[in-house]
């Protein structure tokens, strides 16, 4: 049986929640585009390189805060240094994304 990710997240002031299946999308940023908005915020393509899809996890599992080398690479040239900032295109789509709830920078 297939579980139900259930994500909160903080959009322009509002809040919205997003239900998915594991790996029904790549990563969370194909998630979020196609199902919270069309801005786009993904300018290379999910590659961790540009920052565009800068999130703040608020709540949740703590095991996803910290950076992967790509973020941490990316963030550094931003000057950015929290651990619960992450890159949206760096976070795959699955349990470890259960109950949490980010805010898009």
């Amino acid at each position: 049986m297939t579980s139900i990710i259930k994500i909160e997240v903080i959009y322009d002031g509002n809040s919205y929640f997003l239900q998915t299946t594991k790996h029904a999308y790549a990563n969370l940023i194909v998630l979020l585009l196609n199902e919270l908005t069309d801005e786009y915020f993904d300018d290379c393509k999910g590659m961790g390189k540009c920052g565009t899809c800068l999130i703040e996890i608020l709540e949740g599992n703590d095991d996803l805060k910290g950076q992967d080398r790509n973020e941490e690479t990316t963030l550094s040239k931003m000057n950015i240094n929290q651990p619960n900032i992450k890159l949206a295109c760096q976070l795959l789509v699955d349990e470890s994304l259960k109950g949490i709830k980010i805010r898009i920078i």
